[in-house]
């Protein structure tokens, strides 16, 4: 199949996520820590999905009311230095938000 950028996806334009959004798990979900297997998980009615450390960091602060600035600077705060994390959390955030974990 070849990528032809003229063609659109046919359902309403998808807006990026950005920095002055609060978003929240969705409904349905909920994140936990699971001591037997060392990680954070997210529950939702009939499954269960193993986060990696980044991305129970970072599901963990979203709480509905923190902007994804706010949860940046906090992970920007507990892990100085790193380069690029910004663009990581945007990154994970949209793809959070085409799996319908978070709104």
């Amino acid at each position: 199949m070849v990528f032809r950028p003229s063609l659109r996806w046919p359902g309403p334009p998808v807006k990026l996520i950005e920095r002055e959004q609060a978003l929240a798990l969705a409904r349905g979900f909920r994140l936990r820590w699971e001591p037997c297997q060392a990680c954070h998980v997210l529950l939702f009615p009939g499954g269960i999905i193993e986060l990696n450390a980044s991305a129970g960091w970072v599901l963990e602060l979203l709480d509905g009311q923190r902007s994804v600035a706010a949860i940046i600077d906090c992970l920007a705060g507990r892990f100085p230095g790193v380069p690029g994390l910004d663009e990581d959390v945007l990154a994970f955030l949209e793809v959070a938000r085409a799996k319908c974990w978070i709104e």
